[in-house]
């Protein structure tokens, strides 16, 4: 793999897209220093207070969370790690990265909504199940605008095919993020962490 190391990779998509499976195996395949942060944890660190990330009023509570991570994934980056930020981080919400130094790259990973919604109901926990946040955050994914360069379509991929995917994206900077592409003022509410 070529050199990744200072890189930030923001890998998104709706609910049940895969983001997780691909950062996990991304990770274990690199073969230099590499984190992994799973924004979900970044959510769970709320203890008390916390509001449901797909709500309206948590629009606050997200942009918190995701200064939060972007300022960890910063400072992995600049320690020398490859990091991959996996999560749902629409280009609404992509602002507190556009600060940081690193190079950073934007994958959307773009599945089947009844694939999508199949794979959360069957991952239990306390992961989102209920179809219609799904469904809500699928239909923001499928309208990005400027950011549609971004998505990699999945369906029909098994897991080493997206993973295959991506890292061709990320070797050819065909995902890489540039100021311009960078828009503060987002037309969507939420961010989910699932």
């Amino acid at each position: 793999m070529f050199d990744l190391r200072g890189t930030i990779l923001i890998l998104t998509g709706p609910p049940g897209a895969g983001k997780t499976t691909t950062a996990r195996s991304l990770v274990a395949a690199s073969d230099q220093p590499a984190v992994h942060l799973h924004s979900d944890d970044f959510w769970h660190f709320i203890k008390k207070g916390a509001i449901p990330p797909y709500l309206p009023e948590s629009r606050k509570q997200n942009e918190v969370v995701m200064a939060v991570l972007a300022k960890a994934a910063e400072g992995y980056a600049k320690g020398g790690y490859f990091v991959v930020v996996d999560g749902i981080v629409g280009p609404w919400f992509i602002h507190p990265f556009q600060r940081l130094r690193p190079d950073i790259h934007y994958i959307v990973l773009r599945p089947e909504l009844d694939a999508a919604i199949n794979r959360c109901r069957l991952r239990g926990g306390e992961t989102l199940t209920d179809p219609k946040p799904i469904r809500d955050l699928y239909q923001q994914f499928s309208m990005l605008g400027e950011f549609e360069g971004h998505v990699i379509d999945t369906p029909g991929q098994s897991p080493d095919d997206t993973l295959a995917a991506v890292h061709v994206g990320l070797a050819s900077g065909r995902f890489r993020l540039v100021a311009a592409h960078v828009n503060s003022h987002g037309p969507r509410g939420t961010s989910h962490p699932r």
